[in-house]
């Protein structure tokens, strides 16, 4: 893990800047957004973490969960700064 991490650390930041910057445009979304996005990365990171996907696919699944960890924690953030959890 540490490798994948050390190998992918641009697409990681490039991915929490990347929702930091739509996370402040947009601002915190209706509730079924966060929901869905939430199942999607519980799934990916349950087939990341059980070894399911072997090889090459088995790196695109886990490099997937980590930037889109990292893109939700962003989005997360720049909705903060947006105005928080109150919508106007």
């Amino acid at each position: 893990m540490v490798a994948l991490l050390a190998g992918l650390w641009p697409g990681l930041a490039g991915a929490l800047v990347l929702g930091l910057g739509i996370g402040a445009l947009w601002g915190w979304p209706h509730r079924a957004v966060p929901a869905a996005l939430g199942l999607a990365l519980a799934v990916l990171a349950a087939l990341a973490l059980s070894g399911a996907v072997p090889g090459r696919a088995g790196l695109f699944v886990e490099s997937g969960a980590l930037m889109l960890a990292a893109y939700l924690a962003g989005c997360a953030l720049g909705s903060l700064a947006h105005g928080g959890l109150h919508r106007n």
